[in-house]
Order: C-alpha cells, then structure tokens, then sequence
C-alpha cells in the first residue's frame, strides 16, 4: 500500500478515495492531484516514488506510436526516492494548454489579432498554400500542418530555430480552416515562433514572466538547472492484469489501431515530427521551450493555473485583474468550439476551443462548460468556471493512450462526486 500524503477538505473524502486506489487498481508509480474551489486549495496530495520504482525507461515520448509499447527498454536505475509535496513533473501535451493563454492574454492586451492572419506577425509562414491561416486557425488545430515532410531530429527540435523554419516551408495537408486535426508536435513551433514574432519575447520567457512569477507557480517551459533536481523521471508503466471476473479488457477501435500502425497515416507521421524519439528526461529536452509537450510544472502549479484563469487568487502577487487571468470575453473564447468531429490525426471525434480541448466522449473532463488538456500517458488539468474549479493530476507513469487516462478519469469522477455531496 502507498502512504498517500498531504490534505484534503471536508466533502472531498472520494478524491483521497480514489487517489490511492489508482496505485492499486491502475498501476501508479508516482502521482500529486491538487484541487482549487473558488480559488481556495481544496485538494492537495501526493504518493508513490519520484522515480517509477522497477518500471522501465520511457522511450516513447509525445512523438511515440501510441498503439504499440515503447522499444529499447533499459531498466530503471533506483527508484525509491518519494514523490514529494514540491515535486515537479514532465506533463507533456497538458503544456498545450498553458502555452495557449498566451496568444488569448495578448489578444486581450491588444497585441494580437486572433482573426488575423498569422503571416502578418510571420511573413515567411504564407509560404506553400499557407497565405490564409488564421491566427484562430492555428489555436483550434485547424491550420492543415500536423505533419513535417521531413522530421526533425531531437537536436533540430529543440534549437529554437529548425523547427520555425520547417513548420514555415511546410505544405499543409489538408486546406486550412476546412478541418482540424491533432497537432501533437509542430504545435510547438507554430505557437513559438508567433508569441516570439508578436512580443520579441520566447513563450517560454512571457510564462515566466507574465504568469509564472506573479502567481508563484511552480511551472517552467524551459527548465532552469536549478531546478532538475525536483523533476521526477518518467518511465512506463503497464496496470496490473485485471481479474478473470472483470471481463474482457478494453481496445482501442480497429480504425484507431490502424493509424497508429501505418507509418504513412496522419497520426504516426504527427507524433513522429521528432524522430527518433526524443528521451524526455534528457536535461536539454527538459531546458527546451516545446510549448506542445516540453512542459515541467507541479500539480499545485496547474491547478493554481487554472483556477487563476476563471477567477482571481487571494493570494496571487499580481497587479492584474487580482490574480484573475481571463476577462470574461476572454474566458468565453477559450471554451466556444472552434473544432468538431473527426479529428485527421486522432481518428477519433474531437472538441477543441482556443487552444484547449473541450469537454466531450474523447476527453471528459468535470463538466460541459470544462476546458483544459491533456497529457499524452496520463497527466490532466482544466478549470470548469461552473464549478468554480481549477484541477490538476499530474504522473510519472506512462500508460498508452492521449486523452482519458482511467487513472485521471477516476479522480474526475471523484470530484464531480464530491461536488454532488456538497451541493446536495
């Protein structure tokens, strides 16, 4: 059994609940979950070993094939230092949806047109067919860019330069703004370089600056040295084998499988932008600004994030809007859906406001008004105005899959449970 420590208030019993069965029934190795109501914490626990103890190094990364288990497996060295209360994590694609407030902040201030072109900010992007996008287009995954004809290797991916100037040359794959679909990887470069044109500033820089720093998160897109030491490793993991009563165990639609095998399909040549497969605990992954997956931040940190969007924080130290991020026009744009349906790279039917997935069978979150995003192997977080609450799960054991994580899943039930008690 894992101590599971930290606090939890009155009615939030169930969350506590279920983060301890995940160790148990789901395989967790590591793990915080961190909960704001009405920007008061409500929630704060965190277990398992920093380190996945015996698990396997992880060499599948946000550019992995998510239907087949990572390859090159070496044995974990260690293993049994604890997750700790400030212990920090890799949260991959849940960096999106940071990443994405920038562009809304800056609309906000008046420094970016979202239903501009994004060629106007960056010239060079009209390039191959491209003349068009919409700065909305590229928020929504509708830009026609989830591809790179040529992929880029680790080193390319993370030099701040190669990345920009492929995603700008590329020739979308589908007409922009007619449909939408994941951009796992080139999202990085494509909202990079646009938050770098608009403000001269890297996006990792204006988080820092602008968001990080006045709301005292522990949330960095770039690393700092100092700061490896808090980071825990990630690794795979598998769950353990479900009993004989539980029946047949659940796979992926034979459509989905199929994409993730074909290496000519949309899905394997998005995730595959980057190959090989960089090592996301690599120091020099982890000291990149990839604004689509190279996120490192604290449950607490996202939590505190999210909360900070839909409602101000008592104890933020920001001269802006008290602590509270979004305006109300702001907010709005953020969850109104932009993309629907078949989703070109994830097979299946997706919902995706301004840079966050929307509430839906492909990503559930708390509710229908919820927005936020999630990790590719298991991290979740999102706010839900409604409910006044800023939720974060953050993990260092990969599990195959992108957008509903039963470990995740099960502490959001808990949640809206909890939430039901209350109100009841």
């Amino acid at each position: 059994m894992v101590d599971v420590q930290g606090t939890v208030a009155d009615g939030f019993g169930p969350v506590r609940d279920a983060f301890a069965a995940n160790f148990t029934r789901h395989g967790e190795r590591g793990a915080a979950v961190v909960l704001y109501r009405e920007g008061e914490k409500v929630v704060d626990l965190w277990g398992g070993t920093k380190t996945p103890d015996g698990a396997d190094d992880y060499d599948g990364g946000e550019g992995s094939d998510g239907g087949e288990g990572p390859d090159g497996r070496e044995e974990s060295k260690g293993g049994h230092e604890p997750w700790t209360q400030d212990t920090a994590q890799v949260v991959r694609s849940v960096t999106k949806g940071v990443a994405a407030a920038v562009p809304l902040l800056l609309h906000q201030r008046g420094q970016l047109d979202l239903d501009g072109r994004v060629s106007a900010y960056w010239p060079e992007f009209k390039a191959a067919g491209k003349e068009r996008v919409l700065v909305r287009h590229l928020l929504a995954h509708r830009t026609g860019v989830p591809v790179l004809d040529t992929p880029l290797t680790p080193d390319q991916a993370v030099d701040g330069i190669s990345g920009p100037l492929a995603v700008a040359a590329q020739r979308p794959v589908w007409e922009p703004g007619t449909a939408h679909g994941y951009h796992a990887q080139t999202y990085s470069w494509l909202l990079g370089e646009l938050v770098r044109r608009v403000t001269g500033r890297t996006i990792g820089r204006w988080i820092a600056e602008e968001i990080a720093r006045p709301l005292g998160l522990d949330l960095w897109l770039g690393l700092p040295e100092e700061q490896r030491g808090r980071v825990g490793r990630i690794a795979a993991v598998e769950p353990p084998a479900a009993p004989a009563s539980a029946g047949p165990r659940l796979r992926p639609k034979r459509s989905v499988a199929e994409a993730y095998r074909d290496p000519e399909s949309l899905t394997r040549r998005a995730f595959a932008a980057i190959t090989p497969v960089p090592d996301e605990n690599d120091p020099a992954y982890l000291a990149a600004e990839l604004p689509a997956s190279g996120g490192v931040a604290t449950a607490e940190a996202l939590a505190r994030f999210y909360a900070a969007l839909i409602g101000p924080l008592p104890s933020a130290r920001t001269v802006r809007s008290g602590g509270r991020l979004f305006a109300p026009a702001t907010l709005t744009m953020a969850r109104t859906e932009e993309s629907a349906g078949p989703d070109q790279v994830l097979v299946v039917g997706t919902r995706f406001g301004l840079g966050y997935m929307l509430h839906g069978p492909a990503c559930p979150l708390l509710g229908p008004g919820s927005f936020g995003h999630p990790g590719r192997g298991g991290s979740l977080a999102f706010a839900d105005p409604e409910a006044r609450i800023g939720f974060a799960y953050v993990t260092n054991g990969m599990r195959r899959g992108v957008t509903a994580d039963p470990r995740a899943q099960a502490l959001v039930r808990a949640v809206r449970t909890s939430l039901a008690t209350l109100e009841a």
